[in-house]
């Protein structure tokens, strides 16, 4: 048998999310002999940590299940086949899955999709979880699908220096549009037009009223705003909607502003109908036939150095909690991972 550690949802967050909601548990699972046929024994050697886990952490109505109690958090993971019962998978292979908030899992790989072979020659394991995963196919969906920029427009994305963010700038930026990011703080919005080659980024803490706000996008944006990525909602989406261009186009991916269940009223919804905007919700995982197209070109990017990508790394599962909340305000810096080995 193999000693294998995990993080339980311990209970569910009454406003916000703290550490007395997880707990740290151990559990045999089956070592390499009693295997079933079609498992997989893998070890993860990275967690990724992402905004929409805390939604699911509620026990309310929404486009997923609600995490179970006492069972083990949800999430993407990427590791190594430590046995194998699977002809399609050998001891060795790099693998990602949802794995989940624990060091090792067991799988039955005959499932199409639970678990999928990477090539790491040319793209990083943790790459995968990010730029050339499920964030990086987010921001290509929304870009491509939903705000479809032209040559010449200019997009506006929030939390710009995130997993997701970053890179729909860098891929608007590839089909000519302007990138305009908002960020927390002066070091990453630096990075996000040093780095990353935005146009320009706004610190919205220097701008912490609408009228503020509303005026550094008039600046940054001297032509209006064509499309809008939005991952947080609240008053970055009062000041894009006062700024918004005659049929622009806004693509909703995340609200991490009312995470912690509080409302988020919009001021001016008029401003929809005035500039005959489309906004269009959309949750990445019911697009599945996209997903192939979206990797290579995303692929392509960062193993040629053309898509660049920044990770915040915690060390060790019991650092997933701690990590997680971080990332729920803000303390990461591009894409938030737990390295396990």
């Amino acid at each position: 048998m193999i000693r294998n550690r995990q993080i339980l949802l311990a209970s569910r967050p009454q406003g916000e999310a703290g550490p007395d909601n997880f707990s740290l548990v151990e559990q045999d699972l089956p070592g390499p002999e009693e295997l079933a046929e079609g498992q997989v024994l893998v070890r993860n050697h990275f967690l990724s940590l992402d905004p929409y886990m805390r939604g699911r952490m509620n026990d309310s109505k929404s486009y997923a299940a609600p995490q179970p109690l006492g069972a083990v958090m949800l999430g993407g993971t990427a590791g190594e086949v430590i046995a194998s019962r699977n002809p399609a998978f050998q001891a060795g292979d790099s693998v990602v899955g949802m794995g989940g908030w624990q060091e090792h899992f067991v799988v039955d790989a005959s499932q199409r999709g639970v678990l999928n072979k990477v090539d790491t020659r040319h793209i990083p394991l943790s790459a995968y979880l990010g730029a050339v995963g499920m964030p990086g196919v987010t921001a290509w969906y929304g870009l491509t699908q939903i705000i479809r920029p032209k040559a010449g427009e200019t997009v506006v994305v929030s939390a710009a220096s995130g997993a997701v963010g970053s890179v729909v700038g860098q891929l608007a930026m590839a089909r000519g549009a302007r990138a305009v990011g908002l960020a927390g703080g002066a070091e990453k919005c630096r990075y996000v037009v040093e780095e990353l080659g935005f146009d320009a980024c706004i610190d919205y803490r220097q701008h912490p009223d609408l009228a503020s706000l509303s005026q550094a996008l008039k600046a940054a944006c001297p032509d209006g705003i064509d499309g809008h990525f939005e991952n947080v909602g609240g008053l970055i989406l009062d000041a894009v909607l006062l700024r918004a261009n005659a049929f622009s186009r806004v693509a909703m991916c995340g609200m991490i502003s009312g995470y912690n269940g509080e409302p988020i009223p919009l001021q001016y919804p008029q401003l929809i109908l005035t500039n005959r905007m489309k906004v269009e919700g959309f949750i990445v995982s019911e697009h599945m036939e996209l997903w192939p197209e979206a990797l290579k070109e995303l692929g392509g990017l960062v193993a040629t150095g053309r898509l660049k990508f920044r990770e915040s790394v915690a060390q060790g599962l019991e650092a997933a909690p701690e990590a997680f909340l971080g990332l729920l305000k803000g303390r990461n810096f591009g894409k938030q991972l737990v390295k396990l080995v």
